[in-house]
Formats: C-alpha cells, sequence, structure tokens
C-alpha cells in the first residue's frame, strides 16, 4: 500500500516531525536491548516502545499528525533494522494522522540510493532520517554524496540527528559512539555541495549550537527541528532565532516517546515567541515543508 496523506490540515493543531517507532509488528526493537535501556534511564521516560497504532490513536485523540520513522543502523550496530517498508504501510492506514519517512544505511552505498528511489517511488515515504553518530558516518564524506544527491532528486528532506545523543549515554565508552560525526559543521558540506538537498537539522545541536546557528543563517536549504529537548532547556540562542530570523524554518518536533507532545507543547508555551510566530512552528513550517499545503 502506497502512502498518500489524508491530513485535514484546517483540523490539526500541530506538525510532530519527529517521532520514533521502536518495536515492530513481530515485536522486534529498533536497537540492541544494552542501548535500548541505556537511553530510557537517560531520558526517563514512561513506555519506551509504544506500537506505531498506539502513536497513531494518541495523536488523532489529540487532534495532531505526527512523522515517524526508524534508524537503519544495521551495518554498524550488528543489529537487523526494522522495515521502513512497514511503517510506511503502517502510516498509509492511519493516513489521517501519520507521515512516513524512511531510513536507509549510507554505509551500504549503491544499495542505500536505489532503496531510497524504491521507499519514494513505491511506498511514498516523504523525507529520510539519519544518524551520523548510531549510523557510524560522516556525512561530509564524498562516499555519501551519490546518496544526497539522489535524496535531492527525489524532492523530499533529510533529516538528520545532531548534538549530544542520548543513545549510549551512562555506558562505557558510550557504547562506542562517536558524538563527532552528529556534529552540524559536517552537515553544512553536505548542504552547501547539494543546494537542492533539504536538510533539516534535529535538536538544539548542544554543544555545537552556534555552529548550527550559523549555518541555516547562512544556507536556506537548513532547517531546525526542536525535539530531543524540553523548550524550557533550549539555547537562548535558538528561542530567539526560532522567533526571528528562522521562524520560517523552525519546526514542532519531540522524538517521542523520549519526551511527550504534551510536556513539551506546555514548556513551549512560556517560551518568549509571538503569537503570530507559533503556529508557524507549531503546524504551518511542516505543512509547507512536507507538501501538505
Amino acid at each position: 500500500m502506497r502512502y498518500e496523506s489524508a491530513i485535514d490540515l484546517d483540523a490539526t493543531t500541530a506538525i510532530d516531525t519527529h517521532v520514533h517507532i521502536e518495536i515492530d509488528n513481530a515485536g522486534r526493537l529498533a536497537l540492541p536491548p544494552v542501548l535500548m535501556d541505556a537511553s530510557a534511564a537517560y531520558f526517563k521516560s514512561g513506555d519506551r516502545t509504544p506500537s506505531l497504532d498506539a502513536i497513531a490513536e494518541r495523536y488523532r485523540l489529540r487532534q495532531m499528525a505526527a512523522v515517524v520513522f526508524t534508524i537503519d543502523a544495521g551495518t554498524s550496530l550488528g543489529h537487523p533494522a526494522l522495515s521502513s517498508e512497514e511503517i510506511a504501510a503502517g502510516a498509509a492506514r492511519h493516513a489521517d494522522v501519520l507521515i512516513p519517512f524512511g531510513s536507509v544505511d549510507p554505509l551500504t552505498g549503491a544499495a542505500a540510493v536505489d532503496r531510497a528511489q524504491r521507499l519514494v517511488g513505491d511506498f511514498g515515504v516523504r523525507g529520510f532520517k539519519f544518524h551520523p553518530t548510531l549510523q557510524g558516518f560522516d556525512p561530509s564524506a564524498p562516499d555519501f554524496a551519490p546518496l544526497w544527491a539522489a535524496i535531492a532528486e527525489l524532492a523530499v528532506p533529510a533529516l538528520f540527528h545532531t548534538g549530544q545523543n542520548g543513545i549510549g549515554a551512562g555506558l562505557p565508552g558510550g557504547g562506542g559512539l562517536k558524538l563527532a560525526y552528529s556534529n552540524p559543521l559536517l552537515l553544512d558540506t553536505v548542504a552547501a555541495e547539494h543546494p537542492d538537498l533539504t536538510v533539516i537539522f534535529a535538536h538544539p545541536s548542544v554543544p555545537w549550537q552556534d555552529e548550527a546557528n550559523s549555518i541555516a543563517l547562512h544556507k536556506t536549504n537548513v532547517w531546525i527541528d526542536l525535539s530531543g529537548w524540553s523548550p524550557k532547556y533550549f539555547p537562548e540562542s535558538l528561542v530567539k532565532l526560532a522567533g526571528g530570523a528562522l521562524q520560517d524554518r523552525v519546526l514542532f518536533a519531540t522524538d517521542f516517546p523520549l519526551i511527550t507532545p504534551e510536556k513539551w507543547l506546555a514548556a513551549f508555551h512560556n517560551l518568549p515567541i509571538a503569537a503570530e510566530v507559533r503556529p508557524k512552528i507549531l503546524k504551518h513550517n511542516a505543512a509547507r515543508l512536507l507538501g501538505l499545503t
């Protein structure tokens, strides 16, 4: 079943652009148990593995839509990824509230390009999620340029984890995961060399927030999603730009199930952002980015 959006924007209060699917229909986990347990402890989250159907119902009850995805880190972790095809099919069942992104393993080379093309062409995914630290790759390396060119040609965005990483936190050596791969300066190269590619920085990019701010101000194909942190902890510089110069390229995003939309929205309410800007961040920017308008 190919995904086609059935979202009623007029009836939708917000679009959460960052929601993880952590378990599949057969009960397989997205991460090895040791990393899953460490991230749950780090975020002090509740139910770490709601099903896709449960996520759809949660957002439907709140009159919200959600972008859903997994992360294919099969090569680096030696752990089979959840199926992006299954996630796209699940989103098609819940097309009134869910929007599927795909994930491909960049370390598989040409196979990643082929799969990205199939996920868009055959399954209707609306973007791709990458996690350089978890997937173990430098996105600025020339080896990955064909993948970024292919995604640009498909005219869908690429969402990259940036900054600190809760996965592996609290483990010796951070579970072997390298934070440097998630420095947004590496994505400056990607955005510069692929100006037709929409690049989304996921999360406040701490400890590299100034770098992320500078890149987003410099390059109009760079966006920022606000997931992974409660807004009460956002760096002041990010809050200022979200309400000002970057107000048309900043996205409501939670990192659910690690942070609930209720918790995020309650903290967002207290930020010094003008009333006329808030609907852009909560819904209109995402609707434009994802081709829903």
